[in-house]
């Protein structure tokens, strides 16, 4: 299923949900609060998955100038649960299986660029319909942060250097693998657990690339087995292809009343996995997590 916006549109009943219409969570109804973001130590040097790896990491210093920001009109559009504005460029490595080891989280708007020194098209906010924002780093160039762009696919932020962010320590990640149906769990690179996984149906397949959590809710139905759901910053790559009820809503990671389709392509786009794996993720892995999705891993886990 998909998770719909904060205050939600959710429209569609038990009957439909167990007839897998709705299989796409909306499920962030209005007035639930994602539960708060905890402190975490700093993680070790982590082995990464083998993948479309590109660096990462702080580069060397440099004698290069930092591109000037051009000043943001007020009038930019914030980024928020519905689709992302256009314009901002696609992320180089979207397969990259290297864990995202920073997250940076604003404490005011900060305006959002199409590249170190080009054009503002948007501001990222502390939150999103109150939901704090953590967003991954994927690369630094000459003092300025890219960061996976929330409410989209495979799209990139630059932001220019400033006091209104900080950064935290992400040690975790999920992979998810398609053609396996299997959710892997990572920490500090290395394989911590994995499960069998419920995926998109033809025409709504869950979107390849890089994402991210974006927050966790509870359960909107008692068709998602009583467990809290995870947003992910990802949207369907096909909006119109998802019922009507769901449109607008985000791709979502959660459990179901029951496993029988578990290794199959059923959903709406989400990603379903047992209640107990659920559970599980929801006390280890924070907002902000790098979430990974691909066809397969060249090398596949060993937990």
């Amino acid at each position: 299923m998909l998770f719909d916006r904060f205050p939600s549109r959710w429209a569609l009943g038990w009957l439909a949900a167990a007839l897998g219409v709705p299989l796409l969570l909306a499920a962030l109804l209005a007035g639930w609060a994602v539960a708060p973001d905890r402190a975490r130590p700093a993680p070790p040097p982590a082995a990464a998955p083998t993948g479309d790896a590109a660096p990462t990491g702080t580069p060397a210093p440099t004698d290069e100038p930092v591109p000037a920001a051009a000043p943001a009109p007020a009038t930019l559009p914030v980024v928020d649960y519905d689709p992302a504005p256009a314009g901002f460029p696609a992320d180089p490595h979207p397969l990259d299986a290297t864990p995202l080891t920073e997250g940076l989280r604003p404490s005011r708007n900060v305006a959002a660029y199409d590249a170190p020194g080009g054009r503002p098209l948007a501001f990222l906010a502390p939150t999103i319909n109150g939901v704090k924002l953590t967003v991954p780093i994927v690369e630094r160039r000459t003092g300025w942060t890219a960061v996976l762009l929330p409410s989209a696919n495979r799209r990139l932020a630059w932001l220019p250097p400033g006091d209104d962010r900080s950064v935290v320590p992400l040690r975790d990640q999920i992979v998810v693998e398609r053609r396996q149906h299997r959710l892997t769990w990572y920490r500090d690179g290395r394989a911590m657990k994995s499960w069998p996984v419920s995926l998109g149906m033809p025409g709504q397949s869950t979107p390849l690339g890089r994402t991210f959590v974006l927050g966790r809710t509870p359960p909107p139905e008692a068709v998602y087995g009583g467990v809290d759901v995870y947003a992910l910053g990802a949207v369907p790559d096909d909006p119109d292809a998802v019922p009507a009820g769901l449109r607008g809503a985000h791709i979502g990671v959660h459990s179901w009343h029951n496993d029988d389709t578990l290794g199959e392509d059923v959903t709406n786009g989400c990603i379903r996995l047992t209640r107990s794996g659920q559970r599980k993720l929801l006390a280890e892995v924070p907002p902000g997590t790098g979430v990974l999705v691909v066809d397969a891993l060249p090398t596949p886990p060993t937990a």
